[in-house]
């Protein structure tokens, strides 16, 4: 009986320092575990209360894993528009789609994180509009068409992607922002949302995908063509603390309690469950195999 989701797992981010031997293991360990999918976060620095860190650049890690895996699916989660020109991120993300046969799927948001845009000279400030206007380039290039477009802030003149894509990237919206959705859902493929955004419980997806599905039909799509995607904050050593744990009430216990808690997110709608792991290692990514031979 084939699983009622698919499931993914979000690879390190900011936790901790994580070299290049650590995640391909760990990428190499989903496939053998049974997860469809594995994510990186899009980040470039971060300045808090554990003080000053950063991950490897996403996109090029993403290459990496594109030749050090097989099966598993590679998606970010989610690219920031505003870190590259948007016909370059296009042309980043059609090559990196080639490298891996066909098995990327493109998250992408308008960023968040105040700190890094000012620490790289990046602007902050329109956010939904620059997105609304670099998301219109990216999917107009990775639908293999000439793209000419003049806004207020981006600005391409007969741009092409050569050679030619081998395939449609499917592109995920990451937002519940209004703006930014109206802008998306007209052409987006799929739609995530961030396990604090909801609540980390089936009820609190099932709002937030209605959200969805009625700002879908006020711009003229059928909602049931947008594929629904969940992060999921995970527990497998509450002794660690890479993550915050008080945000939400996470999912921890036995791998058939993870199992059920995915079966309830599918029941709401999603089609998709990426589990946020606190720790983030190759051993927590083994033991999740578990909880989806139960899901089965």
């Amino acid at each position: 009986m084939p699983r009622p989701l698919r499931v993914g797992v979000q690879l390190p981010e900011v936790e901790r320092l994580v070299p290049w031997t650590e995640y391909a293991a760990m990428a190499r360990a989903a496939e053998e575990a049974g997860f469809d999918s594995i994510w990186l976060g899009d980040h470039l620095l971060y300045r808090d209360q554990r003080g000053q860190r950063g991950p490897l650049d996403a996109w090029t890690l993403m290459a990496g894993l594109a030749v050090a895996t097989e099966r598993v699916r590679l998606g970010t989660l989610v690219a920031c528009l505003a870190f590259h020109p948007p016909g370059i991120l296009a042309r980043m993300a059609a090559t990196v789609d080639e490298l891996s046969g066909g098995r990327l799927v493109l998250g992408v948001g308008a960023g968040w994180n105040p700190v890094e845009f000012q620490a790289f000279g990046i602007p902050f400030d329109h956010r939904a509009q620059r997105f609304a206007e670099a998301f219109e380039i990216v999917h107009g290039l990775l639908n293999g068409r000439t793209v000419t477009f003049h806004g207020r802030f981006h600005h391409v003149d007969e741009a092409v992607l050569l050679p030619a894509p081998t395939r449609r990237v499917p592109v995920m919206i990451g937002s519940l922002g209004e703006r930014v959705l109206r802008s998306t859902l007209p052409h987006a493929d799929a739609w995530n949302v961030w396990y604090a955004d909801y609540g980390n419980d089936a009820e609190g997806f099932a709002r937030a995908s209605d959200r969805v599905s009625a700002i879908a039909s006020d711009v003229g799509r059928d909602p049931r063509t947008v594929q629904r995607s969940a992060c999921v904050l995970v527990v497998v050593d509450r002794s660690s603390r890479e993550r915050p744990l008080d945000e939400v009430p996470p999912v921890e216990g036995p791998p058939s309690r993870v199992a059920e808690a995915l079966r309830a997110l599918a029941d709401a709608g999603a089609d998709e469950a990426i589990l946020v792991v606190n720790p983030i290692t190759e051993r927590s990514i083994r033991v999740l195999g578990d909880a989806l031979a139960a899901l089965e």
